[in-house]
């Protein structure tokens, strides 16, 4: 069975970070590209940051230059780290897990709110 768990949401101002954290396990399993997602309020699901398990990385052109996402293979761990964070940031992410020849498997999603 496989599980996608996040953390590491909160309430930060603008201007701040947060950094967020998944974990897939699943015994004997092999992840592929494994992600980061968000869904502001009112709107639709958008990716922000993938890796793939050779560490290539895409960027959602809006958090280029100010979130990183990171992966340990080890631990089939992703991480991200936000900086710079402004209101348009804030929204639910969910991390997303691709595993090979069967398909995508999601988190249950934290929440990111950036107010003063």
């Amino acid at each position: 069975q496989v599980q996608v768990v996040e953390s590491g949401g909160g309430l930060v101002q603008p201007g701040g970070s947060l950094r967020l954290s998944c974990t897939a396990s699943g015994s004997g399993i092999d992840f592929g590209t494994m992600g980061w997602y968000r869904q502001p309020p009112g709107k639709q699901r958008e990716l922000v940051a993938t890796i793939a398990a050779n560490g290539y990385t895409e960027y959602e052109g809006s958090v280029k230059g100010r979130f990183t996402i990171s992966r340990d293979n080890d631990r089939n761990t992703i991480d991200l780290q936000m900086n710079s964070l402004n209101v348009e940031d804030t929204a639910i992410y969910y991390c997303k897990a691709v595993v090979l020849f069967v398909g995508p498997y999601w988190g249950q999603g934290t929440q990111v709110t950036v107010s003063s």
